[in-house]
């Protein structure tokens, strides 16, 4: 948040705990209030900004869940032509590489349109963080400083139809 251009607005989501493990029978007409507000506050905002670490090769399982409650219903659902910028990190040489490859496939289903470049796999964390988890690499607060930019551009091209949502309509 602390590296967000003037003109872009970081707001954090914090339930990430409080989001049940993904159930298609849990989500009928009253899916639980929690996802709910979910899908409501990804509906009203501009874009999304993706931040995840990796596990195992791949998306932690909450994040997954995030992303196949947001989803729903197809077609429709919060993501569809969504403006989204994924990045990462982790303590590996990859970073969060496999992890941020999982998410695009997952976006294409939704038809989200998702920031290309700059790419922002921060790798080897414990060279690039302090010990409260601060960024303390301007390589990669550049490139995020330039993902942030990108997203706003995206934002704005999908919003005068210029963008990738034209074509897909």
């Amino acid at each position: 948040m602390r590296l967000a251009p003037g003109a872009v607005h970081v707001e954090p989501y914090d339930r990430l705990r409080d989001l049940p493990r993904y159930d298609q029978d849990l989500d009928g007409d009253e899916p639980p209030a929690v996802v709910r507000e979910l899908r409501e506050r990804i509906s009203a905002a501009d874009g999304l900004l993706i931040a995840t670490p990796e596990y195992n090769y791949g998306v932690p399982g909450g994040l997954k869940s995030l992303v196949d409650w947001a989803s729903r219903p197809v077609p429709g659902s919060a993501l569809e032509h969504k403006p989204i910028a994924i990045m990462g990190a982790a303590p590996g040489n990859f970073g969060s590489l496999c992890a941020q490859l999982a998410l695009r496939h997952s976006f294409l289903w939704t038809d989200s349109i998702v920031v290309r470049k700059p790419e922002v796999i921060v790798f080897r964390t414990g060279e690039r963080l302090d010990g409260e988890g601060r960024l303390v690499d301007e390589g990669a607060a550049q490139l995020i400083v330039q993902l942030l930019e990108a997203l706003r551009a995206t934002i704005d091209d999908a919003r005068s139809g210029r963008g990738e949502v034209a074509a897909l309509r």
